[in-house]
């Protein structure tokens, strides 16, 4: 059977107008919180690493143990949770994330801070597997890509909102204070939830653990994984570091910083609907244009890093580029995992903290390195991005050439 012939389960039948039901609206304020909390990191990497007396590479470790903690416990959590009603999963996966990030908000012990962003990071991959299957079946099947790219606009939104003014309140009133408003945000949510969403059971028939695993048989699926967790780790490298390098090489100052961040995240936003609208059309096309784009939007960045303004306008693409990946890379996963698709959907935001853990580790050490420094981070970012696109024309060629050949 071809994958892309096959719908995915409980999608209702494509209506002549599509409005976004607001429970997927909720999926995206829950995905917000969680993106704020995940990435708000990079923007407070100065004041953290001033406030614990540590580099701004050790500090980089935070990034990783969430990372990791999505990598590791994301599949294996899902397995288990898939089996219980949906509702009561993402309400209690939420309730779990607003404890988290008042743990790390309460504490400036650093072992302790890393505890708490893995107990955070084992709450990321379960809701966003199950999560974007959730938003599938709240809409039609035509509007599936539209419906992950909504959810994940909560991430781009993070990017937008969340991280620049989370950056901005560390600044003026402590990096503890910007924790202490996610959770918030996380609980708000959280009670839309409970009101809103309806009682959603979690398969028709119940699909055993081995089954599930089965479908990581399928070579397309495991390469689809291969091929986010290369692409993204070139975001990662460059995206966990930006604000030391805006700092100390473009020349804006801490509170500038901010003004750099909404611009990225700006970006961000253009990039994810521009990404699901062309995941529908085309989704062979839209993987393989986003990933050579980021690449040049990344040179860009390595030229004019010492350009306060050529400096922020490059950003800005990296940030259109880089988002445009998100939600093809998920259609992508949940179209060759469709036996086990809150599974597949799970290892993929595991691939994608795969390549936050790598690149956050190789940012590092490139900007800890004194005969490197943040100059160079762009170029590595390059690099890793540049394997995972050699791979995605190589998986989607044969899709491609067919493709043009119909429109021709």
């Amino acid at each position: 059977m071809n994958p892309s012939t096959i719908d995915m389960p409980g999608l209702k039948s494509a209506s002549p107008t599509f409005v976004i039901p607001p429970q997927v609206w909720l999926l995206t304020l829950c995905a917000f919180a969680i993106g704020t909390a995940e990435f708000v990191i990079a923007g407070l990497l100065t004041q953290i690493s001033s406030s614990l007396h540590i580099t701004e590479g050790r500090a980089g470790y935070l990034i990783i143990a969430y990372a990791m903690a999505v990598v590791v416990g994301g599949p294996p959590l899902t397995i288990f949770l898939s089996r219980f009603e949906k509702k009561r999963v993402l309400v209690g996966i939420m309730a779990v994330f607003a404890l988290a990030n008042l743990i790390t908000a309460m504490n400036h012990n650093f072992t302790l801070l890393l505890v708490a962003r893995v107990l955070a990071g084992l709450c990321q991959g379960p809701f966003y597997g199950i999560g974007a299957v959730v938003a599938t079946r709240l809409v039609p099947a035509d509007h599936a890509g539209k419906a992950v790219g909504q959810m994940f606009a909560g991430l781009t939104i993070a990017t937008v909102l969340g991280v620049p003014a989370g950056a901005w309140i560390g600044t003026h009133w402590g990096w503890p204070s910007t924790l202490y408003i996610v959770a918030a945000v996380a609980v708000l949510a959280d009670i839309g939830l409970v009101a809103t969403l309806h009682a959603m059971p979690s398969h028709e028939v119940p699909v055993s653990v081995r089954r599930q695993l089965r479908s990581f048989r399928n070579p397309q699926l495991l390469a689809s994984l291969a091929f986010t967790a290369l692409a993204w780790t070139g975001f990662m490298t460059f995206y966990a570091y930006i604000a030391p390098v805006a700092q100390f090489l473009a020349g804006y100052s801490r509170e500038g910083t901010t003004m750099v961040l909404v611009v990225v995240g700006v970006g961000m936003l253009i990039g994810n609907r521009i990404g699901g609208r062309g995941a529908d059309r085309n989704l062979s096309s839209t993987l393989v244009l986003w990933p050579f784009v980021m690449m040049l939007s990344l040179l860009l960045v390595a030229v004019l890093v010492r350009s306060h303004w050529g400096f922020l306008l490059a950003v800005f693409g990296f940030g259109i580029a880089s988002f445009a990946n998100v939600a093809p890379m998920q259609m992508r996963v949940m179209k060759y995992g469709v036996d086990a698709p809150e599974l597949a959907a799970t290892a993929n935001i595991s691939a994608f903290n795969v390549a936050n853990s790598i690149g956050g580790g190789l940012g590092g050490f490139i900007i800890d390195a004194p005969q490197l420094g943040g100059t160079y981070v762009a170029y590595a970012a390059i690099g890793a991005s540049g394997l995972g696109l050699a791979l995605i024309i190589f998986l989607e060629w044969k899709n491609i050439v067919a493709g043009h050949a119909q429109v021709n």
